[in-house]
């Protein structure tokens, strides 16, 4: 017997009935949330990851609510007003307090098309380290000049909180949220996940390092995190742009075509 939340619920495909522009990020965002599921960041069906559509109307497209982020696709997603309310009739659940992050950001920020918000428990260690992210490996220099710092203020339900992330992320292209979780930003979809997958392999890389004691910890060569940085804000937007967002793509294909329906 078929008990999932896709049972119950038919999803006409979108495609042709919206813009080729929309259409293209809608499978964008999909693809991105089956990656999340993927690399084992989701959270259950919370968190979300978010993108601005085209046009004057400041709409985005949301997860539904009651999805897990594999179950995700293209058709699924929700388009949202900046209070995260559904802009069309839709049949399913949507989470506005949860948009608040996003919705802060995206307003902002006219170059933060997409926004990818996550609460790994590696995200979550580093996010609560007195230091933040340190230098300690390549990936983490590649990012670590990039990434902004935000207090923590309880579950972000407050609509007053969004002035204080506006303030605090500036134009950075990535926040750690303290004892919370991972933030990146970017003018698309691939941008965006790159920046998440180098802050997330990078705080990974930080809780296994620092598990042996700060004792035994290597630190790079004076000069060498400030050289690393200038590197990243080059290099990542190529890479996301050129080479590993359709490449990722790709693999998202392979693991299960539906995300794009």
């Amino acid at each position: 017997m078929d008990v999932s939340p896709l049972a119950s619920v038919e999803i006409p495909s979108l495609e042709g009935t919206v813009s080729p522009e929309e259409w293209r990020i809608r499978v964008d965002l999909a693809a991105a949330y089956r990656l999340v599921a993927y690399f084992g960041w989701d959270d259950l069906i919370f968190t979300h990851l978010s993108a601005r559509l085209p046009g004057p109307e400041h709409h985005f497209l949301l997860n539904p609510y009651n999805l897990m982020f594999e179950e995700v696709t293209a058709s699924s997603l929700v388009k949202v007003d900046m209070s995260g309310l559904p802009v069309d009739p839709t049949p399913f659940i949507t989470n506005p307090a949860g948009f608040t992050i996003h919705s802060a950001i995206h307003m902002a920020r006219p170059d933060a098309q997409a926004v990818m918000h996550l609460h790994t428990p590696h995200g979550q260690a580093v996010s609560a380290h007195s230091e933040g992210l340190l230098p300690l490996t390549q990936t983490a220099m590649l990012i670590r000049e990039d990434v902004a710092f935000h207090d923590y203020e309880g579950v972000a339900v407050d609509l007053d909180e969004r002035e204080r992330l506006i303030a605090n992320i500036g134009d950075k292209g990535a926040m750690l949220l303290r004892n919370h979780g991972t933030l990146a930003v970017g003018e698309t979809v691939g941008e965006a996940f790159l920046k998440l997958y180098f802050l997330e392999r990078a705080c990974q890389a930080q809780v296994l390092a620092l598990s042996a004691g700060e004792a035994h910890l290597n630190r790079p060569p004076q000069g060498a995190p400030e050289v690393t940085a200038e590197q990243g804000k080059f290099g990542l937007k190529l890479a996301a742009g050129a080479l590993a967002w359709p490449a990722l793509l790709r693999k998202a294909y392979r693991l299960d075509p539906s995300f794009a329906t």
